[in-house]
């Protein structure tokens, strides 16, 4: 099953609980929170007050990506928010066995992100002990970027990494997906679709997300 995952980042976060009614109706599976510190990357977002906000919003699974230094230290408050799925990125974690560990003794799945220049490859010693692999297809820190081309390949590469270890990791991609490449990511092998200025950027925030979701149930 494909799952769409409509990123809250792209939002008008002033009238949040109507937009996120909005893409319940129209399918979607996940809501996506981008957490960013200013540090990891070049913006601030929100933190957990906002997820807990969120969380009273809806009744869907809370995906919340931490783009944020020493992620260790807020792992519980961001689960105590109502984070469902956490995921840390790579290019951060130090002792990343022991972190994915952690988050899983706290209640919730957990996940790996890596950016667009950390090969797959690089995660052959903890891909079978994830559950969701998120591959950034553009460069974190900002909404509204340009899918990078070459990042349908990785998700192949992300496949054949989960067939070989016989893992059962879902594969996610999150930057730039639209109607015009979403149908080309899903057959790649994607599983879940972060969609954020493609659907709250629309003049008709239901229609855009309907539309997502129509394309990746093919």
């Amino acid at each position: 099953m494909k799952l769409l995952a409509p990123s809250i980042l792209s939002a008008d976060l002033s009238n949040l609980a109507q937009q996120i009614r909005l893409v319940e109706m129209s399918g979607a599976d996940w809501i996506h929170c981008d957490i960013m510190d200013g540090h990891f990357v070049p913006n601030i977002t929100f933190g957990p007050v906002v997820v807990k906000a969120v969380k009273k919003c809806t009744k869907l699974p809370l995906d919340v990506h931490l783009m944020i230094e020493n992620p260790d230290l807020f792992l519980e408050d961001f689960r105590n928010a109502g984070a469902d799925i956490i995921s840390v990125h790579f290019e951060e974690v130090i002792h990343l066995n022991r972190t994915i560990n952690r988050i899983k003794e706290i209640g919730a799945k957990a996940g790996v992100v890596i950016n667009p220049s950390t090969p797959v490859s690089s995660l052959v010693d903890i891909a079978e002990y994830i559950d969701l692999l998120l591959i950034m297809t553009v460069n974190p820190g900002f909404g509204g970027q340009s899918f990078i081309s070459n990042s349908e390949r990785r998700i192949k590469e992300a496949v054949e990494l989960r067939k070989s270890l016989k893992a059962n990791f879902l594969i996610e991609v999150d930057g730039g997906i639209s109607s015009k490449n979403i149908s080309a990511i899903s057959k790649a092998g994607c599983d879940v679709f972060v969609a954020g200025s493609s659907i709250f950027n629309s003049d008709n925030i239901s229609a855009a997300a309907t539309e997502l979701k129509n394309l990746i149930s093919k």
